[in-house]
């Protein structure tokens, strides 16, 4: 019996108009997507990985042990089988017969190679933090990988399917990150940063009834009305990131559907604590309470989301806690807040549309509402290109987005624990900083949930309450599709465009 909490069935695709989905899939045809991620600094090494066109070419030349499936569960990938007695070692059966593109034969050795290239002292990997409990891997024989940890983690199954921890083939004990080489449905022909990546037809793909189309385009457009302009225009099958502002013009469209999903997307603009003034908390609780999060959800996604309450956990997400009071904007007491700061002047707001379709009118929104509470905001507009290397993780304060993660567990391992590449907030020296360090780490190994849920309940009330994040709403996913693309009844919420698979799991009609 797997030692395994219950598994997370995440939210699946809301609707489609009336699409025949249960015809047989066929193969051919060249998908192009047009992705409104994508950077000049983007690289094929999967530990660099850190916006949604790497996240779709990394899911079209690799795979992972599990991944998330179209119905939101979690499944085996390359492992075949995975159990646990006591959750905190795991062993992983890999399939027989897999093979990378460069023709090797998956073993065990591959996924040691590539665990150690994220795990390594000198690693930069976005993925590192997701390993740190991580004390030993072994192979048992060729086909069997143990995992040891540091502390019982009902969820580790669930880490292995990141888009970072596509196995990679290895040679002498060590993988070449940026050879683009891996075990999925298509091979890479062309990669050029921050513009296209092609991959065409793996005719050796192991995976049954997947990766139908000949050939797959993801170009990266990252202007939301040249996307959207693309689609209209036949240059693009599909499109992520369509804005709500326009959402109901581009349906209008006869040979054009709408698909939307919603789970745990979530828009912040993060504060660093280690930028002044931002290490001050009680400027940090105003800025808070200067929100009008109702008015971002209704003018900026126009009602294709909900409210964000300071945490990134959401309703579809394991051990969200509902009862935690909503933040909502209160003049008197963001005045209080900042008055207690002792700050003065103008404070720089960072943003792009590249953080999100509508960052800069939301910037705009909050330094309006924070006027009335009289904190003067600067809205400093950012070059689209080079945004997620130049600002995000670097500047005091600015607009992100975080597509969020299966469990409480992941999502607070990926961006807010004091060791990971990816503390957007640096969020780690204060009080509540460390409880809530020392907190995630009881609560992973506790196997009583109903302990476990108290725990991440605490977790979210020291982020809402201490924490740089500023989560003022979550947003639907929102993708514009040709009606000349099919796919199951079930399309995966846990990333835009069938959770980065649309290229392995849907063919044109």
């Amino acid at each position: 019996m797997s030692a395994m909490a219950a598994g997370v069935v995440l939210p699946t695709a809301m609707s489609m108009a009336d699409k025949a989905m249960a015809a047989t899939p066929k193969k051919g045809g060249t998908l192009r997507i047009g992705s409104g991620h994508g950077s000049t600094t983007d690289s094929m090494d999967p530990g660099t990985y850190e916006n949604g066109f790497s996240l779709g070419m990394g899911f079209m030349y690799g795979n992972c042990l599990t991944e998330v499936s179209n119905t939101g569960e979690l499944i085996p990938e390359l492992a075949e089988s995975f159990e646990s007695a006591d959750a905190k070692t795991w062993v992983f059966k890999l399939r027989k017969g897999v093979e990378f593109h460069n023709g090797k034969t998956l073993t065990a050795e591959d996924v040691i190679a590539t665990y150690a290239h994220h795990r390594g002292e000198e690693s930069k990997s976005a993925a590192k933090g997701l390993l740190t409990a991580v004390t030993d891997i072994r192979a048992d024989g060729d086909d069997t990988v143990v995992f040891e940890l540091s502390a019982p983690n009902a969820d580790f199954p669930y880490i292995v399917s990141d888009y970072h921890l596509i196995i990679l083939p290895s040679k002498d004990g060590k993988v070449d990150p940026l050879a683009g080489i891996g075990t999925g449905g298509y091979v890479i022909q062309t990669f050029e940063p921050g513009v296209k990546v092609i991959g065409t037809r793996n005719p050796n793909y192991w995976k049954e009834g997947r990766a139908h189309f000949d050939e797959v385009q993801i170009l990266s457009i990252v202007d939301v009305t040249a996307r959207q302009n693309a689609l209209m225009g036949g240059d693009v099958d599909l499109i992520d990131r369509v804005d709500p502002k326009t959402v109901n013009l581009l349906g209008r469209n006869p040979a054009i559907d709408i698909l939307e999903t919603t789970g745990t997307l979530h828009y912040t603009f993060p504060m660093r604590l280690d930028v002044p003034p931002f290490d001050n908390y009680d400027l940090r609780m105003a800025l808070k309470l200067a929100v009008k999060r109702q008015e971002l959800v209704d003018k900026i996604l126009l009602g294709h989301g909900a409210l964000g309450n300071d945490h990134p956990i959401s309703p579809a997400t394991s051990f969200y806690a509902p009862d935690i009071p909503q933040r909502e904007f209160d003049r008197d007491k963001a005045m209080h807040h900042y008055k207690k700061s002792g700050h003065s002047g103008k404070i720089q707001l960072s943003t792009s549309d590249a953080a999100f379709a509508g960052a800069v009118d939301a910037a705009q929104l909050i330094a309006a509402s924070a006027a009335e509470c009289g904190i003067e905001i600067e809205v400093v507009r950012e070059p689209k290109d080079g945004y997620w290397s130049n600002v995000w993780n670097k500047k005091g304060w600015c607009a992100c987005y975080w597509g969020g993660r299966p469990t409480a567990d992941w999502m607070f391992s990926a961006a807010y624990v004091a060791d990971t590449e990816w503390n957007d907030t640096a969020w780690k020296d204060t009080p509540a900083a460390k409880e809530f360090n020392d907190l995630v780490v009881k609560a992973r190994a506790e196997l009583d949930n109903a302990k476990r849920a108290a725990m991440y309940k605490r977790c979210q009330e020291l982020i809402r309450d201490d924490g740089g994040a500023l989560v003022p709403m979550f947003a639907n996913y929102i993708m514009g599709v040709s009606k000349k693309l099919m796919h199951d009844d079930a399309v995966a919420a846990n990333w835009e465009l069938d959770g980065g698979k649309a290229h392995e799991r849907w063919w044109f009609g």
